[in-house]
């Protein structure tokens, strides 16, 4: 079966945002830490969800998908400017949100012409 690009580059993501959230303080780990990689895994569900849907369905897992990446960008602007991890680390995670976000915009703009008429 294939996978769609922005399922693999949302694994990816998940890979490389667990050393980082491994290496946050106690309490960061366990609140920012957790609901960024809960975020992670929201994202990647829904995304996954959107390829296996009808077409009438997709744009709705897509506009999900998107929302959930405003709120990862959220949470890692916070680790960012807290400075709870590498900076060079949290911009390639950041580099990796966008790249998924253009990808996933991609798809919805091909499921919203479903919708066309």
């Amino acid at each position: 079966m294939n996978e769609l690009p922005a399922v693999m580059r949302t694994q990816e993501l998940y890979l490389a945002l667990m050393p980082v959230t491994e290496k946050l303080a106690g309490l960061q780990r366990q609140t920012l830490g957790r609901r960024t990689e809960d975020t992670v895994l929201t994202i990647l569900e829904l995304l996954i969800m959107a390829k296996h849907a009808p077409k009438a369905y997709k744009a709705v897992y897509l506009l999900k998908a998107n929302a959930q990446l405003e709120l990862l960008q959220f949470h890692l602007r916070i680790v960012l400017e807290k400075k709870l991890a590498n900076a060079t680390a949290a911009h390639q995670l950041q580099a990796k949100v966008s790249e998924i976000g253009r990808m996933t915009g991609g798809n919805l703009q091909q499921a919203l012409q479903f919708w066309q008429i």
